[in-house]
């Protein structure tokens, strides 16, 4: 099926959705005006809900194309140990460490900590 022929029954599932929900929403306010008890919806328009959910979902599954495996051995064959923990999100540069570090300590002359000795 061609991605346009997809898109296009993805978009009629949901128009029909849409109606099904209108004509539900005007069978409720019928009830009303002759101002008899709700017991549940005509068959029809559960029907049409159900068929147009399902043309939906059929559309929405073919737009998004080929599905990929959840299996993680394959990429993880690929790393050796060493790749396995290395993580560069999770790298700070930006920490207060410098303050105690004796280096920076006498490079500023002072004693003061980098922080304090601007």
């Amino acid at each position: 099926m061609s991605n346009s022929v997809a898109k296009y029954t993805f978009l009629l599932g949901i128009l029909l959705l849409l109606h099904a929900a209108y004509s539900a929403a005007q069978h409720r306010s019928y009830l009303r005006l002759t101002e008899q008890e709700f017991t549940s919806l005509p068959a029809d328009i559960i029907l049409q809900t159900i068929f147009s959910l399902l043309l939906a979902v059929y559309g929405v599954t073919m737009v998004a194309g080929d599905f990929k495996e959840i299996r993680s051995n394959i990429d993880l064959q690929k790393k050796t140990w060493k790749n396995l923990n290395n993580r560069p999100s999770f790298y700070t540069f930006n920490h207060r460490g410098h303050i105690f570090n004796p280096i920076l300590l006498t490079r500023t002359g002072t004693g003061k900590g980098a922080l304090e000795a601007n």
